[in-house]
């Protein structure tokens, strides 16, 4: 009995964001939203929307040199990225070779633009500003 008492005290005083995504205290009692979003902070997977983010569209080989990846590696991370809907894949052929093309959709950008603010609110935290 006394740990549900205790559970539900702790859950009752925990804040959130207008999203409803919970609040943690990082340093200095600043409250910054709990959950990175998992989909983009995988290094990989991060370097892709960044680099998407600054071009409008790039091809599977450019992306693939621009950040030194195997042609597997960028398939599977390109293809999560696709499923959750912060990139697209247009494919098409250049004369007879295949070519494939990547942008950032809106959400991509959003979800982007989230990140860099949960980032900077973390190293705003630890620097005690």
């Amino acid at each position: 009995m006394a740990k549900s008492n205790a559970s539900a005290a702790r859950r009752s005083d925990r804040r959130s964001t207008p999203t409803g995504a919970p609040l943690v205290p990082v340093l200095g009692g600043e409250p910054v939203p709990a959950a990175l979003d998992k989909l983009i902070h995988d290094r990989v997977r991060l370097g892709i929307i960044s680099a998407l983010a600054v071009n409008e569209r790039l091809s599977f080989t450019e992306l693939r040199d621009l950040l030194a990846l195997t042609d597997g590696n960028l398939s599977v991370h390109a293809r999560k990225l696709e499923d959750g809907g912060y990139v697209t894949c247009q494919k098409g052929f250049d004369g007879r070779v295949p070519k494939s093309e990547y942008r950032l959709t809106a959400a991509g950008r959003r979800a982007l633009e989230r990140y860099l603010g949960h980032m900077e609110a973390l190293i705003e935290a630890t620097r005690g500003r």
